[in-house]
């Protein structure tokens, strides 16, 4: 996939005028009354009783992959905060990309040679630790399939980790689904992690690895201006529009991050952040337009919206827009953009090219035609 943005304020476009109307729709149904002393399902108590594709999930793009002290702050870097710590701000969705590397599943940004997130194994047992400590919450796990990898194999690793205990499988083993579970369906019986894989076939052994592309459509990825941000589908091929999917049960997923071109490749716009994830309902390029518009134009909210750098905006605030919550029990996490002056010194460290050879090495992926996911 791609990436994100800080602009000037700008009336909304023709095509998204009418989602003032939806704001004021979502924004109403807020009742804070009732969220006092109530046990909270994805951080609200009104979303216990909704069903899984009802909800707007937030979801951090390439949430391995961390521009931070760790990684010498890597312009390969999609967040500065980790993924339990993403969780833990409110999170919902992971987002990583996988590679194949001496036989075990690595999550590298393009190339394990610009950015080494660690093995897929040891992340999942960082986030089922995360779930063991909050049995009240819901995770959706995404994972670009980048080497063709076997479902049996992403299930060595969901299995060796622990977190295949978590996994659910849905009645079908075919999408897409028009009605999922409830939260609280999901939490009562500890079935809950939904996984999605990009590219792989369905395998009985592992049911709870679901080819995402049965289930999910996505926009495009890859944008390099506002204007881009579109509702249109870009995947999978197998559909025509987004209105056929939506008909269809799919779920959508919007792509919400900006890349900044380059000479030779694209890098996220992390410079124009704080409007990406803004929340806002008029400034261009703001996830809040964005999603609004559609909501609008589908006849149903996103599903899934996954952005860079996920603590700036804060982006779980366009998420609560949509959802029409006040999101309690959330982990404070600043939302300012993370700088090497903010870092208090700590070395980098860890498997990362920085600066000169990681530009490079880019320059060279670009040229030999490969995806900057």
């Amino acid at each position: 996939m791609a990436f994100l943005i800080l602009g000037i304020s700008q009336a909304v476009p023709q095509a998204f005028s009418s989602t003032a109307t939806i704001a004021t729709k979502v924004t109403s149904s807020i009742n804070l009354a009732s969220t006092a002393g109530a046990v909270a399902c994805n951080n609200s108590p009104e979303l216990c009783n909704r069903n899984y594709n009802n909800i707007t999930h937030i979801g951090a793009h390439d949430s391995f992959a961390l521009r931070d002290p760790t990684t010498g702050f890597s312009v390969s870097g999609n967040q500065f905060y980790n993924a339990t710590l993403a969780l833990s701000a409110g999170i919902r969705v992971l987002q990583v990309q996988a590679h194949v590397e001496s036989s075990a599943i690595r999550l590298c940004h393009s190339s394990c040679g610009l950015l080494d997130g660690g093995t897929l194994e040891s992340f999942l047992g960082s986030v089922k630790l995360w779930m063991d400590s909050n049995p009240s919450e819901v995770v959706t796990l995404l994972i670009v399939n980048s080497d063709g990898a076997t479902a049996a194999s992403f299930g060595h690793d969901f299995s060796s980790s622990g977190i295949s205990s978590y996994g659910y499988t849905p009645a079908s083993s075919t999408g897409p689904i028009p009605n999922w579970p409830t939260l609280q369906t999901l939490i009562t019986a500890n079935t809950r992690l939904v996984t999605f894989i990009a590219s792989i076939d369905y395998d009985s052994s592992v049911p709870y690895l679901l080819p995402e592309f049965d289930f999910v459509f996505e926009t495009a990825f890859g944008v390099t201006e506002f204007t881009a941000f579109t509702c249109e589908l870009d995947r999978p091929l197998t559909l025509s529009t987004s209105a056929d999917a939506v008909s269809a049960g799919y779920m959508g997923l919007l792509n919400h991050f900006k890349a900044q071109k380059q000479a030779f490749f694209d890098v996220p716009d992390q410079p124009n952040i704080t409007t990406t994830n803004s929340a806002s309902t008029s400034l261009l390029g703001a996830a809040g337009v964005h999603g609004l518009a559609c909501a609008n134009e589908w006849g149903t909210k996103p599903t899934f919206i996954l952005v860079d750098f996920w603590n700036v905006g804060p982006s779980v605030a366009t998420g609560d827009l949509l959802n029409g919550i006040v999101g309690v029990g959330r982990t404070d996490i600043t939302s300012s953009v993370l700088t090497p002056s903010e870092s208090l010194g700590v070395q980098a460290k860890g498997t990362v090219r920085s600066g000169n050879t990681v530009l490079l090495a880019m320059a060279v992926i670009a040229l030999c035609n490969l995806i900057w996911l």
